[in-house]
Order: structure tokens, then C-alpha cells, then sequence
């Protein structure tokens, strides 16, 4: 019996996949649980696996197309080269009809899902996502003026940007901007126009790319920026992992690195700065009672924040663990829907790769981002019995970008000399 693969949904807010690669073709034998495609998504670059056994006879979505979820992508174990879409002939009177194809989501656990049926609009009642009603209260738009193509009439993402793309602005015939910032990828300025010279070599821009730059224009759109830096002596902290690193890799199993330190002291400054914890929620801020961190991890073209649920209530040992588990998984395209989803706060470190400080674009509906540069030894004058002297220490420079709209110079300076204290006055075991 036929069984149809459809685009699994992955997270609530998740109207929409777009098929970066699909890992089998068209007569290809595929198991249960192996590899079926990539699909990448608002929130998450994942592989995902084929939800049963059996031979591939249609795949029915092109590599870089973006389809809604519930939507079959492919086919196993249909007529070869049917279409699944296809009028089966009329069986003969004295036959029972053919079965119909069985629909299995394909998801990051694998396993037969339940049958899903086409959604239905209940009357009165818009069928989106929390990101398209988000954008919606924004923007001020009534998402029953928004016509939906999503399945069951969906209002999906790329409705809502195109309704925000020919409405016209108060008391202008201009377009209102696009809320999500894809129009600075898919509608440049007419007068832009990039130098072509012989030898240049053109590609379109990969979906992850498209998806930050939306992510990030649409940051800088809504929340005023504002940044601040300070200098830290992290000597303290150099000189207790130099002397535990190796005794803490044996006995845990993972590489002890500077993240789960200041991660640590990001908490304490948190839980003293509750208005640095919080998100917006249209006109409302939400100060969430846990923190969930976001932790950058670098991934090959472009950029992605799993995150630590809950990450107060860890030891350090277990915050070691789990951003060492997740960056590995973001590295591997292991992370599943919820992996990537409701932080409240994030930690980027570039430093890492040599740079000394950078300012970061906030996460939304996050109100700060913190910014870690590279640990470099300098001499600093330093006061030792009352007199003034010059030492080599490793310093750090850290920066915080915050949402004005939440938070103040004063708060977000309170926050930094909390982390600034905590990392100095470092007392905590590691073990």
C-alpha cells in the first residue's frame, strides 16, 4: 500500500519546511528511521528521517521549495511513476476499491504519526501561526483580511508578507515595510545594483542565509538597539580551568570550556536584573520566571541558537553537558523543533574565532544578547599593599545589546557588574 511522506511540522509556531536536500531518489530503497531528506525551517536545519520502510516511487517537492506543513513531499511504494495526485482507473463492479495511500509525517523521531486530515477553518476563526499573529498584532493587521494559501486556508508567513508588501503606508502610496525583513532580501532598492566582473561567480542565497537576514532586519526594524561594553579580568577563571580541565574532561566526558562560566554568571546577573530576563509580547513584556539560554553555535553557512531549558536549575557540571550535547547536535543537524525555541536570553561567543568584540542583533522577542570576545593577555595597572603596579593579565572584553523599549543604561550596566563580580569572585565546584 501506497504511503505518502508529508512536511512534518516542527514546533507549534512552525507553518512551513523548505526542502534543502533531498538523501534518496526516485527508485531508491529506504528504511525506517534512515535519512530521507534536510529541511530547514524558522527555527531549525535538521535532517529528517523516513517514517517507514519501503522503495521510493515520487518525490513531490523540488530541493529549495518551501511547502506548508501536512503537505506530501513524497511517495512510497506507489505505482511507478504514478503521481499521487493521479485518478486511480475505475476498479470493476465486483472489486472493492483500492485502499487509500496511508499519510505518515515524517518527523526527528521517526515512527508512523497519525493519520492527518486537511485543517478547517472553525467560523470566525483565523488558522496561522504564534509567529503570523505576532507579526499581525505589530503591524496592526486583521488576519481575516489577509487571504490565506495554506492548507485548509492557513494564513502562513508568506501571506502576511505579501499583504504587508502592497498595503499601502498612512498617508502614502509606498509599501508598508515587510515585518518579517524579507523584503531586504527578495526586493532590493532599485538603485542597488552589485559590480559584475568576469569571473564572478553567482549562487543563490541559501535558505538559512534568507531566514537570518530576515530574522535580523526584522530585529533592528522593531527594537532600539542599544549597546554597552565592559572590560573584564577573567585571570581568575584562566587559571581554574588550566589547572581542572583535564581532571574535568576524564570525569565528565566533555571539554571544559569558558562557555558554562560565563553562562553560569549570566544566570546570577539574571536573577538579580529580572527586566534583562524578559520578552515582548506585542504591547505586554513577559518576565519569565526560568531562564532559558540561547547559546550561539556556528554551523556551516550561517548561524543557530539551540537552547538550555530551565538552565538555572543546572550544575555546572550538567550546564557543561547539555551545551556541549547541543552545539554538537547543531553541528550535526541533530537539533529537533524544541531544541531551538523559547529562550529568554543568549549568549554569542565570536571570540572564539579571534575577535575582540563584537555587538549583536537581539534575538526577538528577546530584550538583551550578550557578546563574548577573545581572552588576551595585556598589562594592566593593578594596585597591590596601596601602590600602583603593572601585571600581565588575561582580559575579556564583553558586550550587551539590549531593547530600550525594556530596559535601561542602568539596568544593563547593574546586569554586566553582576557578571563582571561573579566571574572575579568565582567560588562555585565544578564537579
Amino acid at each position: 500500500m501506497a504511503t505518502e511522506v508529508i512536511m512534518p511540522q516542527m514546533g507549534e509556531s512552525i507553518a512551513e519546511g523548505t526542502v534543502t536536500k533531498w538523501l534518496k531518489q526516485v527508485g531508491d530503497r529506504i528504511e525506517r528511521d534512515e535519512p530521507l531528506l534536510e529541511i530547514s525551517t524558522d527555527k531549525v536545519d535538521t535532517v529528517i528521517p523516513s517514517p517507514s520502510a519501503g522503495t521510493i516511487t515520487e518525490l513531490k517537492a523540488q530541493e529549495g521549495e518551501t511547502v506548508p506543513i501536512n503537505t506530501v513531499i513524497a511517495i512510497l511504494d506507489g505505482p511507478a511513476g504514478g503521481s499521487a495526485s493521479a485518478t486511480p482507473a475505475a476498479a470493476p463492479a465486483a472489486e472493492a476499491p483500492a485502499a487509500p495511500p496511508t499519510r505518515v509525517a515524517a518527523g526527528p523521531s521517526g515512527g508512523n504519526g497519525a493519520a492527518l486530515s486537511p485543517a478547517q477553518p472553525a467560523s470566525g476563526r483565523v488558522l496561522t501561526s504564534p509567529l503570523v499573529k505576532r507579526i499581525a498584532r505589530q503591524e496592526g493587521v486583521d488576519l481575516r483580511q489577509v487571504p490565506g494559501t495554506g492548507l485548509g486556508g492557513r494564513v502562513t508567513r508568506n501571506d502576511i508578507v505579501s499583504f504587508l508588501e502592497t498595503r499601502p503606508a498612512p498617508g502614502t502610496a509606498a509599501a508598508a515595510p515587510t515585518a518579517s525583513g524579507a523584503s531586504a532580501v527578495v526586493a532590493p532598492h532599485p538603485s542597488w545594483q552589485a559590480v559584475s566582473m568576469a569571473g564572478d561567480r553567482v549562487e543563490k542565497m541559501p535558505q538559512m542565509r534568507r531566514l537570518i537576514a530576515q530574522h535580523m532586519t526584522y530585529s533592528k526594524q522593531v527594537s532600539p538597539h542599544v549597546y554597552t561594553m565592559f572590560e573584564f579580568d577573567m585571570t581568575n577563571i584562566v587559571e581554574i580551568r588550566n589547572h581542572e580541565k583535564a581532571a574535568f574532561e576524564k570525569a565528565a566526558g566533555v571539554k571544559l570550556t569558558y562557555m558554562p562560566f560565563v553562562a553560569r554568571a549570566v544566570m546570577h546577573a539574571l536573577q538579580t536584573t529580572p527586566a534583562v530576563n524578559s520578552s515582548i509580547r506585542g504591547d505586554e513584556v513577559v518576565y519569565h520566571k526560568h531562564v532559558n539560554l540561547g547559546i550561539a553555535v556556528a554551523i556551516e553557512n550561517g548561524l543557530i541558537v539551540p537552547v538550555v531549558k530551565h538552565a538555572e536549575e543546572k550544575s555546572f557540571l550538567g550546564l557543561a553537558r547539555t551545551v556541549a550535547d547541543l552545539a554538537d547536535r547543531a553541528r550535526t543537524k541533530r537539533l529537533t523543533a524544541d531544541d531551538v525555541t523559547d529562550g529568554t536570553f543568549t549568549i554569542t561567543n565570536p571570540g572564539v574565532f579571534g575577535s575582540l568584540i563584537g555587538f549583536a542583533v537581539i534575538n526577538q522577542p528577546q530584550v538583551g544578547i550578550l557578546d563574548m570576545g577573545a581572552i588576551v593577555k595585556r598589562p594592566v595597572v593593578l594596585e597591590v599593599d596601596g601602590q600602583d603596579t603593572i601585571g600581565i593579565r588575561s582580559m575579556q572584553l564583553m558586550s550587551i545589546s539590549y531593547d530600550h523599549r525594556v530596559v535601561d543604561g542602568a539596568t544593563a550596566d547593574r546586569f554586566m557588574n553582576a557578571v563582571r563580580d561573579y566571574l572575579r569572585d568565582w567560588n562555585q565546584p565544578l564537579l
